[in-house]
């Protein structure tokens, strides 16, 4: 990014109810919603009486707010900080979420933007509240990709010389979760847990990420057979996320904004259904996917979800093993903007590309886009390192 900072004024902008904004916080326990369903109907259960828990606490606490915290509204804001910026047209730059706010913004305000770049981009017709649905094979692929790394390091990780054993090591840990919370320095880590830690675990692919995750799934490894474990940076950072309230504003502004800008299924018993059909798929990640979160309880949006412009000249870019915001939806996108180019880098199980996975073929086209304005004359296609 530093080779295009010379020619632009960079604008960060933290959204209303996020960062240094006045913040939206329901007073959560936890500072995520997400959970997994669980092995059987008594978990599901205690999921689906989570979920209205945090609900209602958001209704309780951060009511008078909640139907202003919409995708529509903070691209509202946005044109608010141009014009105030005294500026005609703004470039946009945005990863992941922030590629369906660009959707969104160039939808409701056409003519106000220059240069726009979307990566990890979300096909508009899969954003809502059940978002995850779908990425259950691009986080297998993933977590395999890692389990051969950490295979190849047995002698640093212990978790198996090959990748189905290393991948046979993650299977105990989630069944011995299951049967019994395991000890982590001061949490307890149970089967709804246990594959939030590894999803959050698959987004970055380098050593440093690998490595962070080979210790967690080192620790829990260890927890599962009875030791005392203190956990890892990492794992612990993640634990202190998932089960404390210290980030219960994160969670509350991400959860109102996704319940905010579209409805969800009310009735508990098509989540259960989902839950069971795709388990027999993945055990792991699919009662992540398919599960009841709190946007099945919430208040019905006020504004109808956005319908997208048919069009814009706009620079995509997806790694083909995104287990966050799947190349198959970036290919959607470049369908329905013609106009547009797609940056694909293939090989590379990673969320966000451009200026962070460090790949010049990425890195150069963004570049000479965001210097001279002219797109790619064909969609471009890049190998991982």
């Amino acid at each position: 990014m530093k080779d295009v900072a010379a020619r632009y004024d960079v604008v960060g902008v933290d959204p209303r109810f996020i960062g240094r904004s006045t913040p939206l916080d329901c007073r959560w326990p936890t500072g995520s919603a997400w959970r997994g369903a669980g092995a059987d109907r008594p978990g599901f259960d205690r999921m689906t009486a989570f979920a209205k828990d945090l609900a209602e606490r958001c209704r309780g606490n951060a009511g008078d707010v909640l139907p202003h915290a919409t995708t529509r509204n903070t691209a509202r804001d946005m044109d608010v900080v141009r014009a105030a910026l005294g500026e005609r047209r703004i470039s946009y730059l945005g990863y992941s979420y922030g590629s369906y706010l660009g959707e969104v913004y160039t939808t409701m305000f056409p003519g106000r933007t220059d240069r726009v770049v979307l990566d990890g981009v979300i096909d508009p017709d899969r954003y809502g509240p059940r978002l995850l649905r779908g990425v259950e094979r691009a986080n297998r692929h993933a977590l395999e990709g890692w389990a051969s790394w950490a295979a190849a390091r047995e002698a640093t990780y212990g978790l198996g010389g090959t990748r189905g054993e290393v991948l046979a090591a993650v299977d105990r840990v989630r069944k011995a979760s299951a049967r019994t919370p395991l000890r982590l320095g001061d949490h307890r880590l149970d089967e709804h847990v246990m594959p939030m830690v590894v999803f959050n675990g698959l987004s970055q692919h380098n050593d440093a990420a690998y490595g962070d995750f080979a210790q967690g799934v080192r620790d829990m490894l260890r927890a599962s057979q009875g030791q005392r474990v203190t956990p890892s940076p990492w794992l612990a950072g993640v634990l202190e996320f998932t089960l404390t309230g210290a980030d219960s504003p994160y969670g509350s502004a991400q959860t109102a904004i996704l319940c905010g800008d579209g409805t969800a299924p009310r009735d508990p018993e098509v989540y259960w259904r989902d839950v069971q059909r795709g388990r027999a798929q993945d055990p792991l990640f699919a009662p992540v996917t398919h599960n009841i979160n709190p946007c099945a309880f919430w208040d019905r949006p006020r504004e109808r979800p956005t319908t997208i412009r048919d069009d814009l000249p706009a620079l995509l870019v997806n790694a083909t093993g995104d287990p966050r915001t799947d190349h198959e939806g970036a290919r959607t996108v470049r369908d329905m903007w013609p106009s547009s180019r797609l940056v694909t880098l293939s090989g590379a199980d990673q969320h966000a590309v451009y200026g962070v996975y460090g790949e010049p073929c990425v890195d150069d086209t963004v570049n000479a886009y965001l210097a001279t304005g002219r797109l790619p004359a064909k969609d471009v296609d890049c190998a991982a390192r």
